[in-house]
């Protein structure tokens, strides 16, 4: 895959292969992501008729998880990672035999789906923030709760991709986070690289997809400019 670069004032943005791209960028001081989960996105019954972001994420392989290899603890300090819960039991090991300590923090859902699938309702998502010495967890005591608790986007906060995470939740995570330089190797439409570039960080993102690019070009340039 080509790629393309674009640099946005502190912002250098990718487009084409996070696994090619990442390992060629060298240290960053954390790696914060939103890969593709494991989940059985069929089903939902009469409500799933209704809603197309399942739909979506089916279309756009979101459903069939990441290779863990694009974390490396040798190329940042530390990494934040989304994740469905049937992904815990993979990653979990994985991240303890790289990073010295790690937290498995939530985003509690304000207005979670009507539907259970069988299961549970998605009423939260996991995150598992790793880190080793000199990249502990940053913040006040308030910014160090291990739970987020903000509204699941809807309508045109979405930006065209089906499981943007709202701006509270980015904002409270690159808070915490340790350092100066912030990598996105899933950066989506851009919600992480908003949240860096508001906190005073340089960051780097990496997307595969031509419109969700275009869309975090522009949600970037905006957020750069709105600081003058």
């Amino acid at each position: 895959m080509s790629r393309t670069i674009v640099n946005i004032g502190p912002a250098r943005l990718y487009l084409g292969d996070s696994y090619a791209i990442r390992p060629t960028l060298g240290w960053m001081d954390a790696d914060v992501m939103d890969p593709p989960y494991v989940f059985r996105a069929a089903g939902g019954g009469h409500y799933r008729k209704s809603r197309t972001g399942m739909d979506e994420i089916m279309e756009q392989g979101l459903d069939q998880g990441f290779d863990h290899s694009i974390i490396n603890p040798l190329m940042c300090g530390a990494v934040v990672v989304f994740c469905h819960n049937d992904q815990l039991p993979k990653l979990l090991p994985y991240l303890d035999g790289s990073f010295k300590r790690q937290a498995v923090c939530i985003w509690r859902k304000l207005n979670p789906q009507p539907v259970a699938n069988k299961h549970y309702r998605p009423v939260m998502e996991f995150y598992v923030h790793a880190w080793n010495d000199g990249f502990h967890p940053q913040g006040e005591l308030a910014d160090l709760d291990r739970q987020i608790v903000a509204m699941s986007p809807r309508g045109a906060d979405k930006f065209g991709h089906p499981t943007v995470k709202p701006d509270a939740v980015m904002d409270k995570i690159v808070r915490n986070v340790a350092g100066e330089t912030v990598c996105d190797p899933f950066m989506g439409t851009g919600s992480t690289g908003v949240a860096a570039v508001r906190a005073g960080k340089r960051f780097v993102g990496i997307e595969h997809n031509p419109a969700h690019f275009e869309t975090a070009v522009r949600r970037i340039t905006e957020a750069v400019e709105a600081l003058g």
